[in-house]
């Protein structure tokens, strides 16, 4: 089901048939540096990984985190969407691509049009993002995106150091 759609691109809800991408996604050597290992390493994995940690947040929450496709030929090229994580009182934006998607204004693209669907359909009033500190790209673009950094903080049954940054919705985002 697609959620949300852009000039370029579609985001909707992951499926279980996406395992292959997905599989592809979490092993990319990025997403292992700056997120971590997911022990994904099969497609069975891949599917049990979205089946107790994806699709169910579509019903509980209203939102999580969707696969991102090229229009014309619905090809994946990654994700980007919003979670609500322990340790944080607001939602967050996440977002992740495979390397021959980046540096084309793919991420910005798909981030922008999440962030209107935060603020006009589920009408939050204030979005997170955390991001490693060393993760400069990702930190780039959450600044385009108008998200200020708020603090250093460690979530809940973890030692790892993250930034966290954030943006109150007011009447227009940034273009």
């Amino acid at each position: 089901m697609t959620v949300i759609e852009t000039t370029r691109l579609t985001l909707r809800q992951f499926r279980l048939d996406d395992a292959a991408f997905f599989m592809t996604l979490v092993n990319d050597k990025d997403w292992l540096a700056y997120i971590g290992d997911r022990n994904v390493h099969s497609l069975q994995a891949a599917r049990d990984y979205l089946e107790k940690f994806y699709l169910p947040k579509y019903a509980k929450d209203a939102f999580g985190f969707y696969l991102v496709a090229l229009k014309t030929t619905d090809t994946p090229i990654g994700m980007c969407g919003l979670v609500k994580r322990e340790g944080l009182n607001d939602a967050d934006i996440g977002f992740a691509y495979l390397p021959a998607f980046r540096g084309q204004g793919y991420a910005l693209e798909a981030a922008q049009a999440t962030l209107v669907f935060a603020r006009d359909v589920l009408r939050m009033r204030r979005l997170l993002a955390i991001a490693t500190p060393s993760n400069a790209p990702s930190i780039k673009l959450l600044q385009a995106l108008g998200l200020k950094f708020e603090q250093n903080i460690v979530l809940p049954k973890s030692e790892e150091q993250l930034a966290r940054y954030a943006i109150i919705f007011r009447s227009s985002l940034p273009s």
